[in-house]
Parts: C-alpha cells; sequence; structure tokens
C-alpha cells in the first residue's frame, strides 16, 4: 500500500469531471486499499477519488462512520447513485481533506440509500444515517465536481481561498527550505 498525494483547493483538478470505473481489477482495489490508507492517515471520514488526482467515480468511507467496527475496511463506492435521500435535513459543520483546517457548515439530509458497486463489481444498496448520510453526501459532490466552497458565499469564499493560498505558500517555502 502506499500513500497518496491529497489534492487541495485549488487545484483545478477537483473541477474536472469523473467518469465511470469499467475495469474491476486487482488495480483498482490495489488503488482503494491507497486510498484506505491515506484517508487513514490523513485523519480523514472519507476520500473520493478525484481528491487522490483520479478522475474516476470512486469513494470510500471511513468504518465506524458506516457503523461497523472500528478495525473493518472502510466501504467502497463505485459508480454510486443516490436512490433516496431523506427530506428531514440538518446543517452540520464539514470538513474535507481537500481544504484543510476550514469547516463550513452544510445542510444534509439525515437519511440517505445509494446504489454502488464494490471493488470486485458487485452492486450492492447502503442505506445509512447522521454521519453516514453525511459522509456518502460529502464524498458524492466530489464526484459532480460540487466542494466545500460551493457552500458558503462570496466573502467566506473569498476569505477561505486567501487561508488556502497563504498556507500553500507556506507549505512551498518549507518544502524548499528543507530542501536546501
Amino acid at each position: 500500500m502506499a500513500l497518496l498525494p491529497i489534492v487541495k483547493f485549488p487545484d483545478p483538478f477537483l473541477r474536472q469531471p469523473t467518469s465511470d470505473v469499467t475495469d474491476f481489477d486487482d488495480a483498482l482495489r490495489r488503488f482503494a486499499e491507497d486510498m484506505t490508507e491515506t484517508m487513514y492517515a490523513s485523519k480523514g471520514a472519507g476520500l473520493a477519488a478525484n481528491q487522490v488526482g483520479v478522475a474516476k467515480r470512486m469513494f470510500i468511507v471511513e468504518a465506524a462512520a458506516a457503523g461497523l467496527a472500528e478495525n473493518d475496511p472502510p466501504v467502497v463506492f463505485i459508480n454510486p447513485v443516490f436512490l433516496w435521500l431523506s427530506d428531514e435535513k440538518e446543517t452540520t459543520d464539514e470538513g474535507c481533506l481537500s481544504f484543510p483546517n476550514v469547516f463550513v457548515p452544510i445542510k444534509r439530509s439525515l437519511r440517505a440509500r445509494v446504489r454502488a458497486q464494490d471493488a470486485h463489481g458487485n452492486e450492492f444498496v447502503a442505506e445509512g444515517e447522521g454521519l453516514y448520510a453525511r459522509a456518502m453526501q460529502h464524498e458524492h459532490d466530489h464526484l459532480i465536481n460540487k466542494l466545500l466552497i460551493d457552500y458558503v458565499g462570496p466573502i467566506k469564499r473569498k476569505l477561505i481561498k486567501r487561508k488556502l493560498e497563504r498556507e500553500a505558500e507556506a507549505d512551498a517555502a518549507e518544502a524548499a527550505a528543507d530542501a536546501e
């Protein structure tokens, strides 16, 4: 397994359209394992393929968020389609690995049902509530190029962009100093 670099905003790759996964092979399963290692190393609850530079319709949700045992593997969603979202909604702050240290209040359905395929191509239906439903909706947003910053107004959007640009500059300066 390998840690994958996380694509951070404002990288335009986060807006690149994603395409369906068609090959359910060993390479796909290794990629799912790499995504898992990356998500856990980054302390995330979910991760979409395009957040690690692969424009495919695929995301994972961490096991505990999905209501499974903490040591279970994450749930892998490939080519997901929402079958149902509850009318009942809740607004909660969300973070995102592509927006480090940024939290935005987002109104989402409390329950969701998704049809997807697993890493072997087998179709399944997942239904969840609370954090699981929220994580499925958040990660699916990545696949349709909807980002955390799209949920805020123009002033907060400008503040977030400025903050992330400053952090990227500081990271670049630190990397340059380390290289010397």
